[in-house]
C-alpha cells in the first residue's frame, strides 16, 4: 500500500490531521508521497516514510490511495487531478460541511486501517463535460454555472436538449449540476437532491423572473446546449468554482456526462443517506426526540 496525502494548509487547519496520518504511516511502514512545500508550510519535519515530490499530480500517480485533507473544495480540486489516474480518494474533513470529505479527524486511524485491510467500498462519481465550439473542454464534478457579473440586470440563457429547445431563462443565471453537486449550489437554488449513481443532470434557474420556471432533471447521456446571446449584463461561466468571464457573444457550449469518473472511498459505517441525515439534517423533525 502506498499513500498520497494532499492538503491545503493555507486554507484549512490540517496540521494535526497530517501529523496523525504520517505517524500512522510510519508505524505501519506505509510509503507516503507529499508535495514538497506542504511540510514547510505546516512547520513540521516529515517522518522517514514520507517522500517529498514536486507536485500533487506526481504524488497521486505514485500512490494507491489518496488521502485528501481539507473541505469539499479540496476534494473537487484533487478529483480533477486524479481523474486521469483513477486513484480512490478518502476525504478527511477540515472544512465546514464536509459532504464529500466525510471522515472526521477522530476516525482517521480507523479509516486508514480500513484502507490497509481493504475493508471499504468505492462510490463512483461521474464528471460532466462541457465542450465549446472551438473544441475547448471543461470538466465539473459539482456544477457548471452561468451567471451575471456585477449587475442588477438579469440575463437570458437559452437551453436545448439534443437540438430540442427547452426554454429561455430570464434569471440571475442557471446551474447545470451533476448528481454529486445536487447538494451544493443546486440545493441552495431550490433544485432537487439526486442520488449520485443516477444518470441525470439537473438544470436549475437562479432566481428566475417567473413563477412557472422550475428545475429540470434531464438525462446526462444527451447533449444539453447552453447559449448566451448579446446581453445588457456581463456574464460569467464557471466550472467547480473556476471562473471565466464570457467576453465573446454569442457563447455556446454543449454539456453531457463525461467518461471520466472519480472513486470516493466509502467506509463500512458510511452511506449516502446517512450523510444526508448527518450533514444536512435531512428528514429531521424537531417535534420528535429521536
Amino acid at each position: 500500500m502506498k499513500l498520497a496525502i494532499i492538503a491545503n494548509p493555507t486554507k484549512y487547519q490540517v496540521k494535526d490531521t497530517f501529523i496523525e496520518a504520517s505517524a500512522w504511516a510510519q508505524e505501519q511502514d506505509v510509503p507516503v508521497f507529499v508535495k514538497e512545500d506542504v511540510c514547510d508550510i505546516l512547520g513540521i519535519e516529515p517522518p522517514s516514510v514520507v517522500e517529498l515530490v514536486e507536485n500533487h499530480e506526481e504524488a497521486i500517480s505514485r500512490a494507491d490511495y489518496v488521502l485528501v485533507l481539507g473541505g469539499d473544495g479540496t476534494i473537487l480540486h484533487v478529483a480533477t487531478l486524479a481523474m486521469h489516474h483513477k486513484k480512490p480518494l478518502l476525504g478527511v474533513n477540515s472544512g465546514r460541511l464536509g459532504f464529500m470529505a466525510n471522515t472526521q479527524h477522530s476516525d482517521l486511524r480507523m479509516a486508514l486501517d480500513c484502507l490497509k485491510s481493504g475493508n471499504f467500498s468505492l462510490d463512483k462519481r461521474h464528471f460532466l463535460e462541457a465542450v465549446k465550439k472551438d473544441g475547448e473542454k471543461f470538466y465539473a464534478l459539482n456544477e457548471f454555472l452561468f451567471t451575471r457579473k456585477d449587475s442588477t440586470s438579469m440575463i437570458n440563457v437559452d437551453a436545448s436538449l439534443n437540438g430540442d429547445f427547452i426554454n429561455t431563462y430570464w434569471a440571475d443565471g442557471v446551474i447545470v449540476s451533476t448528481p454529486t453537486g445536487s447538494t451544493a449550489y443546486n440545493l441552495s437554488a431550490g433544485g432537487p437532491i439526486v442520488m449520485p449513481t443516477t444518470e441525470v443532470l439537473v438544470l436549475t434557474p437562479i432566481n428566475p423572473h417567473t413563477l412557472t420556471t422550475r428545475p429540470l432533471v434531464l438525462p446526462s447521456t444527451k447533449k444539453l446546449t447552453i447559449r448566451i446571446n448579446e446581453q445588457r449584463s456581463e456574464t460569467l461561466f464557471s466550472y467547480d468554482g473556476h471562473v471565466r468571464e464570457i467576453t465573446e457573444l454569442p457563447f455556446e457550449i454543449e454539456i453531457k456526462r463525461s467518461d471520466f469518473t472519480v472513486n470516493l472511498i466509502e467506509l463500512p459505517d458510511q452511506n449516502y443517506f446517512e450523510t444526508l441525515r448527518n450533514k444536512l439534517l435531512w428528514g429531521r423533525d424537531s417535534r420528535r426526540n429521536s
